[in-house]
């Protein structure tokens, strides 16, 4: 119960302002009459919505990165050596908003991490929020296959690592395409230290086993021929 309580609390309270928020909407001239939305209502829509959850909201978040930052002390403790703060929704905020309402929290969970063990950060389309990513935190940020990683990398400075970026869906070409995709990206590395090859999001069910393993190969061989 001490665990149910503040989490029912919470949701109940932003459950209620985020309601307040889409009646307002709903209830709106332009829905009520079925005409289209302009630009300049959305944003008002937006950030009407926006400001009513920050009470509620703020409530929540932090009781989620109360629970994350204990989650990952646990993991750590039962022997983890790297933890990876995955955030998959996050590209669907603008800067601004990324800022106001997920970076003080994201910053408390990894600044919460036991000191030495390296923290990887990591969001989908997050090509707009890379310089705010890397001031929440993270020893490695994590990149998506929507940005180049060269580019993303000199945006986030060379002292800090990077994880990525293969588009999953490559691996169900054929391996010479594989290989050559994978050339690319290691060539955007250019062989600096601190780059983590990795696909640029999770692999997919479907993909085919035998393509996974020859990313893989190729990628032990291509950088062991440039090291």
């Amino acid at each position: 119960m001490t665990v149910t309580t503040p989490i029912a609390s919470a949701l109940s309270r932003v459950s209620f302002v985020t309601a307040l928020a889409a009646m307002a909407i709903l209830d709106s001239p332009a829905t009520a009459h079925k005409t289209p939305v302009t630009p300049d209502q959305l944003q008002a829509y937006h950030d009407a919505f926006m400001d009513a959850v920050e009470t509620g909201g703020v409530a929540v978040m932090e009781l989620i990165a109360r629970v994350t930052s204990a989650y990952l002390k646990m993991q750590v403790d039962a022997g983890a050596d790297v933890v990876q703060l995955f955030d998959s929704w996050v590209g669907n905020l603008g800067p601004d908003d990324y800022r106001r309402f997920v970076l003080p929290h994201t910053a408390s969970i990894i600044s919460a991490i036991k000191p030495g063990v390296p923290v990887i950060h990591f969001g989908t389309v997050t090509g707009n929020l890379l310089e705010l990513m890397r001031e929440a935190g993270g020893d490695v940020i994590g990149l998506d296959w929507r940005v180049n990683l060269g580019e993303a990398w000199a945006r986030l400075g060379h002292d800090v690592a990077v994880q990525g970026n293969l588009d999953p869906i490559a691996l169900f070409a054929e391996v010479p395409e594989i290989r050559s995709r994978a050339r690319a990206i290691l060539d955007q590395a250019a062989g600096r230290p601190g780059h983590i090859f990795n696909l640029g999001h999770g692999i997919l069910p479907e993909t085919p086993v035998d393509h996974a393993i020859a990313l893989v190969d190729a990628v032990h061989e291509m950088s062991a021929a440039s090291a």
